[in-house]
């Protein structure tokens, strides 16, 4: 062999080590990170999806990486064998960017596992339901992001306003129920769009869950489009500026919103639907129901629950300020809830949970309330139901049959909500139980 045959090998074999050598090392690095992200996931019981979650088809994945790199939530999914994965799918809010970014079209965001169903209201890709007329935006339909829930709220007016027939009688274009994110969206753009509407909201002010959610909890990752007001928020936005905003927002907007309105029904009548509340009677031709998914947070059925010291949940932590509080419960709200209210000032806090250690809740979560027991801020009594609620003291009861009494002042449960199931066929919405089935 001559020299320069040898030469052109060597250089060859060069170009290839420069080359391949780092792909290695970085392909080495991320199945470290998916290792360590995995043992982590399975800890802290993230590797069982609760809801909307992404799934990598494994025939069609070339293993970019680049769904990993976009998720802001952080190690939803790893790089194995050259191949995603999902390791932490509870820890997915339905971004969906993983689903956009991935060049081959090998990831889809579905609902529930062969094992665990999710029930989802039957809605079209308009977001009309069964029933035409009446549509579903937001969370109720499976879509808990805020952002997502922007989005949906002007692609369903939009939708609405090329179907739109002449106005009869007294009867509105629109009724819409809710004033979340989904709804407070729906009512921007059915304003823009020149709808005549009303938009009822069952609190006293407009912001859905999110006004109960704990202080300073980070709501969106992102900017979104407002109409009529621009690109508003910066990359992390938390609770309180998002408040702000929406009561910013209803008040330049002067959008016609009803609060304090509990829909009781929805009925179709001639050319359209009468909406339900209280004693005010709405005639619209559409309805869009935006009322998230917790419906009625899920009771104890304990006695004393009814009392005026019992929450479901955490508007201002601050009002706690003196106070002996139980939280109820062992997820992040009932984490997050409990954390804000030992900030404040002379409060001793307490969590009941009837599980031996918390699962699914978000690895910082964790941290900070292990801190916080470490360093004596919150008693947690492990194993232990609620049996009595009296005005200044709660009754637990433990696996063992004992039963434990403790001083308190205030309680708050979160054991989570019921989907309003009830409300949703009383309309004549058909309600499907998801196995793993695309959104």
């Amino acid at each position: 062999m001559s020299s320069d045959t040898l030469l052109i090998w060597a250089v060859g074999l060069g170009l290839s080590i420069v080359t391949i050598v780092p792909v290695i090392r970085r392909m080495k690095r991320q199945e470290a990170r998916t290792d360590a992200a995995e043992a982590r996931a399975l800890a802290y019981g993230l590797n069982e999806p609760a809801s909307l979650h992404p799934v990598v088809d494994p025939e069609l994945c070339i293993g970019t990486g680049s769904c990993v790199d976009v998720c802001p939530e952080g190690d939803v999914l790893g790089i194995r064998t050259g191949q995603a994965l999902a390791i932490a799918p509870a820890s997915c809010i339905g971004h969906g960017l993983c689903e956009r970014a991935c060049p081959v079209e090998a990831i889809s965001l579905v609902f529930g596992t062969k094992t665990r169903g999710v029930d989802i209201p039957r809605i079209k890709g308009d977001f009309e339901t069964n029933v035409p007329g009446i549509y579903i935006v937001g969370e109720l339909g499976g879509m808990g992001l805020i952002r997502n829930a922007f989005e949906q709220g002007r692609q369903c007016i939009e939708g609405i306003v090329k179907k739109k027939e002449g106005a009869s009688g007294d009867m509105l274009d629109l009724v819409i129920v809710g004033a979340g994110p989904a709804g407070l969206a729906s009512s921007l753009h059915a304003k823009r769009a020149g709808l005549t509407f009303v938009t009822l909201e069952r609190e006293a002010d407009p912001g859905g869950t999110v006004r109960h959610y704990p202080r300073k909890k980070l709501v969106m990752t992102a900017p979104v489009n407002i109409p009529g007001f621009g690109k508003v928020g910066s990359k992390e936005i938390v609770k309180e500026q998002l408040i702000r905003l929406w009561d910013r927002i209803c008040s330049e907007a002067d959008l016609p919103l009803l609060t304090g309105r509990t829909v009781d029904a929805v009925r179709r009548v001639d050319g359209g639907f009468e909406v339900v509340a209280g004693e005010e009677l709405h005639l619209a031709r559409r309805v869009i129901l935006a009322i998230g998914r917790r419906g009625l947070p899920r009771r104890l059925g304990v006695p004393g629950e009814e009392g005026d010291n019992v929450q479901y949940a955490l508007a201002e932590p601050d009002a706690f300020a003196g106070d002996r509080v139980l939280v109820v419960g062992g997820g992040d709200s009932a984490v997050e809830a409990a954390l804000a209210i030992a900030d404040e000032p002379d409060t001793e806090v307490s969590i009941s949970y009837r599980r031996d250690s918390f699962n699914r809740i978000k690895p910082g979560n964790r941290s900070r309330i292990e801190r916080a027991v470490h360093d004596g801020v919150i008693d947690i009594r492990w194993g232990t139901n609620v049996s009595r609620i009296d005005a200044d003291r709660v009754w637990l009861s433990d696996e063992a049959g004992g039963s434990h009494e403790l001083p308190n002042d205030q309680v708050l449960i979160f054991a989570g909500g019921e989907l309003p199931t009830p409300f949703l066929r009383a309309c004549g919405v058909a309600v499907d139980t998801r196995f793993g089935a695309p959104r």
